[in-house]
């Protein structure tokens, strides 16, 4: 009679009774991090919102992208971005980049039980780190799995359904000390590259002007790239492929 262990009804699962989110990339630069997600989110073979976001600050010098289920992620971001805030008040500072994933590898554990009925989120964690063991290397990506598993990534990673896709395209051209700007421009890419391949994915959007959610962190805190910012960026993408459509 518990919650947990009352199965869905015959035919459903938790892509058909609520929306879910992809894709997020987040890639490591010579200043900090990158994080780009789409604004897709899909119920089913529905496309059920078209501008969605999926990117947020999680503090200040810290960023977290969800995929999955999106009424569950976007909650989950609002809770960790409290406990953050809340930590940082009555610590009198900031948790270590290091203590904030696994704090969110411990909310994502939490989650367990609804993963296991088909509403499933996983988050992409980023950040800058204000005293990395390497200083060269003080932007870090982390990556989780359904039951709360931690994984620090090298370079970029991707999550969501287009994840392999947009992996392949960051695996080509990804080089490691690259600028924030040109990141930017691998992120969108990656995206576009997603989006052509899955369904669930978005690509930019030129005639309803919906682009991917851009943030960086970096020493100077976390940023979201404005809307004239991400405007050219895509419509640069856009239209180089446009001139070779195979990429």
């Amino acid at each position: 009679m518990l919650p947990g262990r009352r199965p869905l009804p015959p035919g459903l699962n938790g892509g058909d009774v609520a929306p879910h989110g992809t894709t997020i990339v987040a890639i490591a630069t010579a200043e900090g991090v990158v994080m780009a997600g789409d604004r897709r989110a899909t119920m089913g073979n529905l496309i059920a919102s078209r501008d969605i976001k999926k990117v947020h600050p999680a503090d200040s010098y810290s960023l977290i992208g969800i995929a999955g289920t999106a009424g569950i992620g976007i909650e989950l971001i609002r809770l960790f971005q409290v406990e953050l805030e809340h930590y940082e008040k009555t610590e009198g500072a900031m948790l270590s980049l290091d203590g904030k994933a696994n704090r969110l590898a411990a909310m994502v554990r939490g989650n367990l039980g609804a993963a296991m009925q088909g509403l499933a989120v996983v988050p992409l964690f980023a950040g800058f780190d204000l005293s990395p063991a390497d200083p060269a290397r003080a932007g870090r990506i982390f990556s989780f799995d359904v039951a709360g598993g931690l994984y620090e990534e090298t370079g970029y990673e991707a999550i969501g359904s287009g994840s392999l896709f947009a992996k392949a395209a960051l695996k080509k051209k990804y080089r490691e000390g690259v600028s924030t700007e040109d990141a930017i421009r691998l992120a969108v890419e990656a995206l576009y590259d997603a989006a052509d391949d899955d369904t669930a994915t978005g690509g930019p959007d030129l005639t309803r002007k919906i682009y991917p959610v851009v943030m960086t962190a970096t020493a100077n805190g976390t940023t979201r790239l404005s809307d004239a910012e991400i405007t050219t960026v895509a419509e640069q993408v856009v239209s180089g492929r446009m001139e070779n459509p195979g990429g």
